[in-house]
């Protein structure tokens, strides 16, 4: 009976410290909405020359890290929330970017995805336990789905750490699965999304369930306040009926295991929209304590990709309310991050782009504020009362 009081109790006392764990971690990476706020704030650096395939993250130190490369994958380093940014440094000399950059809010290690050319192709991630500056190789494993398809990585946003719920501190980011190939066009409704996740810091990985459409392709997930995992996907195909050009979405009750029914989001568009054949997009839940503030990046154009533009949804991507342009030339595929509370980065929402190479813009949400009404419901009062609280107690200049 003494034993098994005793592990009742240690069982009791190790869920308070896990508990109390996670709450500290939460309390760390979660801001209030002030620090995203005040004057409206926008600037932009040109951070690659050439090639292709951004992604942007911000390690638990606050360093920037802008991952690149179509045949060499480098990242360049800013110190200072994105001002400067530091010389290139060499991930791997050879390879095709996967995306999917992670950090590991456990150990704040980072991983970088490398295929050795388009994909379907050999995978290997690169580790990095310095902050972004030295990077080797790092053994893992990723097993197949149920029907046992292993995805490829090629080319989607960021991946995240999950902070809520009993698989806390889970690593997910987005993947595809090329079906019976990936070319011809005729191939393409084999094709779908999914994920990966690994609970062992990256070391094993596990295929989530289809996305339950096909013909998918590069995608983005986040973390919502309630441990719903919210998934937006790229298309390159379409059942008649089913609008191609704008984007899909679903959501995940399982922490990323399986998603539920998909639904086309209207606002969003996918790509150029004189064509079916998307464009990799940006995501971000701006890190708003017990707010669901997202934020979307694409080309938002008829014929070509251009018009940079990035939306905003205060309700976890039921609406879109508001969008505002960030680059009138050349855009393409894109990544978004968040800054951290308690580092330089705080308060800054980082955009890295292709354009020319690359650039990284970083913005607040108060730039954001700004924007023009897409008439897919209204900014909600509570944001907009605390901008008017910050607009009387600061004061400052646009940086432009």
């Amino acid at each position: 009976m003494r034993r098994f009081v005793t592990t009742i109790t240690l069982g009791v006392l190790a869920c308070v410290l896990f508990g109390n764990k996670m709450f500290a971690q939460e309390s760390h990476t979660e801001a209030g909405l002030s620090d995203f706020l005040g004057s409206p704030k926008f600037e932009a650096h040109q951070v690659f020359s050439d090639e292709r395939f951004p992604n942007v993250v911000v390690t638990k130190k606050g360093t920037v890290l802008a991952t690149w490369g179509s045949s060499r994958i480098r990242v360049r380093r800013s110190q200072d929330g994105g001002v400067t940014w530091g010389p290139e440094i060499t991930i791997a000399e050879k390879g095709i970017h996967g995306g999917g950059t992670t950090v590991d809010e456990a150990t704040g290690d980072i991983l970088v995805f490398v295929e050795s050319q388009h994909p379907p192709a050999a995978l290997m991630i690169f580790r990095s336990r310095d902050d972004g500056m030295t990077w080797t190789p790092s053994e893992f494993v990723i097993h197949g789905d149920r029907k046992d398809r292993v995805p490829s990585m090629h080319m989607n946003e960021h991946g995240v750490t999950l902070s809520r719920g009993p698989h806390a501190g889970r690593l997910v980011r987005a993947t595809r699965f090329y079906g019976e190939g990936n070319r011809p066009e005729s191939l393409w409704p084999t094709h779908f999304t999914n994920a990966i996740y690994s609970d062992d810091g990256g070391k094993t990985w596990q295929a989530s369930e289809p996305f339950p459409e096909n013909g998918t392709g590069e995608a983005t997930l986040a973390e919502l306040a309630d441990g719903t995992v919210y998934y937006n996907s790229r298309r390159h195909w379409a059942p008649q009926g089913k609008n191609p050009r704008r984007r899909w979405v679903a959501t995940s009750g399982d922490a990323a295991e399986s998603w539920g029914p998909a639904s086309i989001c209207e606002v969003l568009p996918d790509g150029p929209q004189n064509t079916n054949y998307g464009c990799m997009a940006g995501l971000v839940r701006v890190p708003i304590k017990g707010r669901d503030v997202l934020v979307y990046s694409n080309c938002d154009d008829p014929s070509s990709r251009k018009n940079g533009t990035v939306w905003v949804s205060f309700d976890g991507g039921k609406h879109w309310p508001l969008k505002r342009l960030v680059e009138q030339g050349a855009f393409a595929y894109s990544s978004l991050n968040a800054g951290r509370v308690g580092t330089v980065t705080n308060g800054w929402i980082y955009l890295h782009y292709e354009h020319a190479g690359s650039k990284v813009a970083r913005f607040n949400l108060a730039w954001l504020l700004d924007g023009e009404s897409t008439g897919d419901g209204d900014v909600p009062p509570w944001v907009s009362s605390g901008q008017a609280k910050e607009q009387r107690q600061t004061s400052g200049s646009r940086v432009e």
